[in-house]
Order: structure tokens, then sequence, then C-alpha cells
């Protein structure tokens, strides 16, 4: 464990410590928070060939990523199945893809494998940044020491000598941003970002990334879903006119021929636990689920809150449950536009 991690163990320790993982404040809090993101981890591309071996590998244009944006993107088999799903960036000399920490060594490890001849190396950056994310209208205050101008749109890059910091999709009315620095940057910004944000704990962010309806490919969750299932092309995570790349021609027949019947929504329970890659099933059969849980979080009030792949086609018919007799889902709406379904 780095000094990075044995610190927000300690400060989850302290006295008033905000939100603990299995508690977490809700989402529609007014107010702006900070927490440190320890369930993510980083891969670093670098040589002359990690633009275009990447370009091949994944589901979006690494190619023309430019050194002030982020892009989402996904990692699929042969057969279109989502291995992993990306938040990526690009530096001076690397190419930053991140991604759950559970799947982080696999991934890294499968993408290696096809390197080849490329001149393109990947290494493990996990334990040589912290990544902070951050919400709420008073991050400009809270940053305005490391970054006196913020990114202005959603998945917009800034660099300083502080480090990286995104833009992401907003939660609603909520601004979102991601610090990516080193280990003692971050701690000793820590005590800063505490007199303007409340230091949350992490549940409250992943409540923060269902909100905005972004998905996370998650150990749990691996080769369950093709990217149109988790609405990665309707969050700008596939490029339709690059090239190829594993599973692109199911990815693309997903697209165009018919109609998708199957997508990712938000919905809420009243449950014990809810996890990623538990089933859901209409009430009019429990014989086989009719979707899967891509992820959740819990809220103050103890209510789950998740992004829901289902069978869009059962909602115009039948109530959903948690597995085959627990308690019903209910269902909200997307923050952004979806292609027509059935």
């Amino acid at each position: 464990m780095t000094n990075w991690h044995q610190f927000i163990e300690q400060e989850k320790q302290l006295p008033g410590a905000h939100v603990a993982a299995s508690v977490a404040a809700s989402v529609a809090a007014p107010d702006s928070f900070f927490s440190a993101l320890t369930d993510l981890g980083l891969i670093a591309f670098e040589g002359d060939d990690a633009a275009n071996f990447l370009h091949n590998q994944l589901t979006n244009d690494v190619e023309h990523l430019s050194l002030d944006e982020a892009r989402l993107a996904g990692y699929c088999t042969p057969k279109g199945r989502l291995l992993a799903s990306f938040l990526m960036w690009r530096n001076a000399n690397t190419i930053v893809l991140e991604l759950a920490r559970d799947i982080q060594p696999s991934i890294q490890k499968r993408l290696q494998m096809f390197v080849m001849r490329a001149k393109a190396k990947s290494t493990d950056i996990t334990e040589s940044n912290a990544l902070i994310g951050l919400a709420g209208d008073a991050v400009g205050t809270a940053l305005a020491s490391w970054f006196p101008v913020l990114p202005a749109a959603p998945y917009a890059k800034v660099e300083t000598a502080a480090g990286t910091l995104i833009r992401l999709a907003d939660a609603g009315a909520m601004p979102r941003y991601q610090w990516i620095t080193t280990p003692e940057t971050a701690i000793a910004a820590w005590p800063q970002l505490k007199t303007t944000l409340r230091q949350a704990g992490i549940e409250q962010w992943r409540l923060t990334e269902i909100v905005a309806g972004v998905p996370h490919i998650t150990l749990a969750t691996q080769e369950k879903f093709v990217p149109q299932m988790v609405n990665l092309e309707a969050i700008g995570g596939v490029n339709f006119r690059k090239g190829c790349y594993p599973g692109q021609e199911i990815v693309a027949r997903s697209q165009y021929l018919g109609k998708l019947k199957r997508r990712t929504l938000p919905a809420s329970v009243s449950a014990a636990e809810v996890a990623a890659g538990m089933e859901v099933f209409a009430a009019g059969d429990q014989e086989q689920p009719c979707g899967m849980i891509v992820n959740a979080a819990r809220d103050q009030a103890g209510l789950f809150h998740c992004l829901v792949e289902i069978k869009t086609a059962t909602l115009d018919s039948d109530t959903v449950h948690l597995g085959a007799q627990g308690p019903a889902l209910h269902f909200t709406a997307l923050p952004y536009a979806l292609p027509d379904t059935v």
C-alpha cells in the first residue's frame, strides 16, 4: 500500500470524517465535495506506435486524441463484448487509460500481448498517481491555487505543474472534475481542499457517475455487454468511422442492422445489497433474467441507485425485480438522448 493509500485510510478514521463507503451522502445534496478515487487503475502507453496500436484496439479514435481533451472508450473481445471501459487522455509523451482497478492488471497484460513488433510499451502507473474526484460549484474556488482556469466543457482537459484536471460529464446540474496528480501533491493539498469542499467517501462519487449515466465495466461485468447495451456509443465512447478493432464488425452490426433492443437505464431499489453483475427479472418471467446491474451505489438513506442493462420492451409491459422474487426497481430517465429503441 502506497503512502497515498495509507493517508486515505487514516483520513477515514479521523473524527468527523464524512461518508463511509457503506453509507454515502445523497447525490442530491447541494454542497460541493471531493473524494479519493482509490478503486481506479492507470495504464500508461509510450512509444512511437502507441497511438496507432491503441487506435487499432479500442472502440474510439486514439490517433486524433488531442492534448486538451479526454475520451471514453471500450476494449472488446472478438465477439464484441466489453472487457473494459476507459477514460483516456494524452500527455506530451504518454497515452493514459483509466479503468476499474480490479481488472487493470489483466487488461494491461492482454493489451501488451498484442503489441508484437509495435514500438509501444505499457506501464502500470497506478501507485505513482493519486486520483481525486471533485464535484459542485465550489470546485473552482477550491482548486484556484493549482488550476486558475477550469476545463470549460465535459471531457475538456488542462495541465499545470500540479497535474492533470479533466472535466467529466455533469451529474444533473453538478459539474464534476477529476484531478490526477502525484501522491505528494495530493496529500499536501488535502487540508486546503477540506476548507472549501466536503470530504466524502467514494460511494458518493459513484452515485454521481450513475446520475450522469456513465457506466463502468468491472470484474463482475466483463464480457457481458456489447458497447451499445451500456450506451457507450451514446456518450461518445464509440467511433463508427475509425478502422477495425477487436469486435468491430459485431459492434457495427448492432448499430446498423435493426433497432437496438437492450439499453442501460438508471433505477433505484430498496434492498439489503445491490452489486454489479446481479440479474434482474420481469415479474411475468422468473425463469430468464431480462437484464443485469451494471453499477450500483447506496445513498445516505440506504436506497440503492443503479445503472441497469435491460430489454427495453420489458419496461412497457412488466415490473422488473432484483432477482427472481426480489424488490421492484423504479426506473428513471437518462440525462442524455438515445437512438430509437424497441
